[in-house]
């Protein structure tokens, strides 16, 4: 049998073990990717095993923050754990939003373990053609 070795995951896992759980007062960061698509950005954050109900997104001005509770799955009573990696807690995420993004219209899906955010790029930010007035009074110069 293949093993294969990650010495920076046994790292974070063994931190994860030292500082235990995230908490409401402090959280552990969340996985995420953003990119530009067409006319919005994205974002998408990786939750596994979160349910929908135990996110919550709020933007304040121009500060996106999402957080995430995992909570432990109920076990019986008979049961003894032998391994346990999937961190738990509670996981957040803040982000700086630029003014030229429209915060009033962010759409939010969560499919398959992944949160992902769409947010539009505002109309006063999207470039435009600037016409040119020609005015009756001008003159001019040939050479």
């Amino acid at each position: 049998m293949l093993m294969r070795t990650d010495p920076f995951r046994e790292l974070d896992r063994l931190t994860q073990q030292l500082m235990g759980p995230g908490t409401w007062s402090r959280p552990s960061a969340m996985p995420m990717d953003a990119y530009r698509e067409g006319d919005e950005y994205v974002v998408a954050f990786d939750l596994p095993g979160v349910t929908a109900d135990a996110i919550d997104i709020d933007v304040e001005r121009n500060m996106l923050t999402v957080k995430a509770e995992r909570r432990p799955l109920a076990k019986a009573d008979d049961v003894q754990m032998e391994l346990s990696e999937r961190p738990l807690g509670v996981f957040s995420r803040q982000i700086v939003l630029a003014d030229t993004l429209d915060t009033e219209h962010i759409q939010a899906d969560y499919d398959a373990g992944v949160l992902t955010l769409r947010i539009p790029i505002a109309e006063r930010a999207k470039p435009r053609k600037i016409s040119i007035g020609v005015g009756s009074g001008r003159m001019e110069i040939s050479g």
